[in-house]
Parts: structure tokens; C-alpha cells; sequence
């Protein structure tokens, strides 16, 4: 089992940054990959980026690459997401979520990942 709590949502002007928290528990948290995904209304669950248990590997959508960076700090149990120049098009429910097996490599579809946090609200005003 791993609970998964995201923070850092928010309101932002188009350009700005914002920096994304998943505190996750229950489960050795060096020990499996992680990604975040997001959803605007209407719109189906998109992958934005993963990263190995190791934080050595990373992934990133193309919609996102080079303007968000995904990390995390295995000591505190905390992955984060870096978001960079937001474009009103990033707004949407953020989303961080956990594998069920351990010591995967980099997991890109939803489909492949087992728990979930609740979601933070990003808007981007432009």
C-alpha cells in the first residue's frame, strides 16, 4: 500500500513557475518509480513526466520537456515537479502516482500505475 498527498497547486500568470509536492508513505519509497499525469476538464489523463526509484532516469510528455522538471528526494519520501514558463494549457488537476512492484524502469502509461494521490489544482491565467 502507498498513500500519496500532492500540494503546491495554485493560481499562476501565464510564464510563471510553480513547484508540485507528493509526500508519499506506506511503502519503502526508495524502492519504486513515480510519475506525475494531469487532467483538464474534459480531456483524458495525460502523462507529464516519470522518474526511476533511483531519481537517475526521468521521462518527460513532449508538451512539458524542457520546461518542467520532475525530481525527488528519497530521504524525505517526497517527489516534486518543477514547473517552468506555464502556459495557460497546463492548467488541470495534477496528479502523482506510484507502481504496484518495486524497482521498475520508467513507467509511462496510467494504465501501469496502482495508486493515486487526490490531485492539486494548477490554473494558468494568460
Amino acid at each position: 500500500q502507498v498513500q500519496l498527498v500532492e500540494s503546491g497547486g495554485g493560481l499562476v500568470q501565464a510564464g510563471g513557475s510553480l513547484r508540485l509536492s507528493c509526500a508519499a508513505s506506506g511503502r519503502t519509497f526508495s524502492s519504486y518509480a513515480m510519475a506525475w499525469f494531469r487532467q483538464a476538464p474534459g480531456k483524458e489523463r495525460e502523462f507529464v513526466a516519470a522518474i526511476d526509484w533511483s531519481g537517475r532516469s526521468n521521462y518527460y510528455g513532449d508538451s512539458v520537456k524542457g520546461r518542467f522538471t520532475i525530481s525527488r528526494d528519497n530521504a524525505k519520501s517526497t517527489m516534486y515537479l518543477q514547473m517552468n514558463s506555464l502556459k495557460a494549457e497546463d492548467t488541470a488537476v495534477y496528479y502523482c502516482a506510484a507502481p504496484l512492484d518495486d524497482f521498475t524502469t520508467l513507467l509511462i502509461q496510467s494504465e501501469e500505475y496502482e495508486y493515486w494521490g487526490q490531485g492539486t489544482q494548477v490554473t494558468v491565467s494568460s
